[in-house]
């Protein structure tokens, strides 16, 4: 029976074989890496990857499609919301950092690329197909309109590059909007800090986009008597991401 998809699991199928061809080219798996992938559907994308590595874990929260992909023996099914994977726990069972792919569902993939932020030195690299307007806020660069809290967050810990833009039509259902394939690499030696400190901030400089620092930023450095410099006479937007790192090891680092 064919598989409807479903609004309330944001389920679009990928289903142009140029598309897909492109995808698998840009991952390049090899046999014997721990490969994952996050939300595999009707398995348009984990059958040429399975050609390829042999054996793949895949997180499927949809009970239906779960069931269907633990008939191929070659799968390793977690029937789970992705939002509470332990990705670091998958990463020691398998011995080696994890190499993470999927076409992520559009309604929570700002929640999935925090979630995974939380794992990002037990991660080899990341490609995702993503809704084009978030892959460009991921990778925008100080000075444009899509920098923002995103951007500083993902760029902290990762090398973002957008790949290539994907149309609606090459879905099933078409989406109502444009997508692209994103590749995140973690750093190698990122800045070491407090994560949740630099979010704070990050979200702090980012709550009044129109206004100066000094306005929103500034107010949450003073309650915690901050005597160090920082132009606060610039928009959250012109602040490049390292010294926002800066700023964030300024009051402390974390225990890694």
């Amino acid at each position: 029976m064919k598989h409807q998809p479903r609004k309330r699991f944001g389920q679009h199928f990928l289903a142009d074989t140029s598309v897909l061809d492109a995808i698998v080219s840009a991952i390049d798996p090899k046999p014997g890496q721990p490969l994952i992938e996050i939300g595999p559907g009707l398995g348009a994308l984990t059958l040429p990857l399975l050609e390829r590595c042999e054996r793949l874990t895949v997180i499927e929260l949809d009970r239906d499609l779960a069931a269907r992909l633990r008939k191929n023996a070659a799968l390793d099914v977690i029937e789970a919301d992705v939002l509470t994977v332990d990705f670091a726990a998958l990463a020691a069972q398998r011995g080696a950092r994890l190499r993470i792919v999927g076409n992520l569902p559009y309604n929570i993939s700002t929640p999935i690329l925090f979630r995974l932020l939380e794992a990002a030195a037990q991660i080899e690299d990341q490609h995702f197909m993503l809704q084009r307007e978030v892959v460009q806020r991921m990778a925008a660069g100080p000075g444009t309109k899509d920098y923002g809290r995103l951007s500083v967050m993902l760029q902290w810990r990762y090398h973002v590059e957008s790949l290539f833009d994907v149309p609606p039509e090459a879905f099933e259902p078409p989406p109502r909007v444009d997508s692209a394939v994103v590749r995140m690499l973690p750093w190698p030696q990122p800045a070491a800090l407090d994560a949740k400190t630099l979010e704070a901030l990050v979200a702090s400089a980012f709550s009044q986009r129109r206004k100066l620092l000094r306005h929103s930023l500034g107010r949450w450095l003073d309650e915690r008597g901050f005597e160090g410099a920082f132009d606060l006479q610039r928009r959250g937007e012109e602040v490049p991401v390292v010294e926002y790192v800066a700023l964030a090891q300024h009051f402390g680092r974390s225990a890694e």
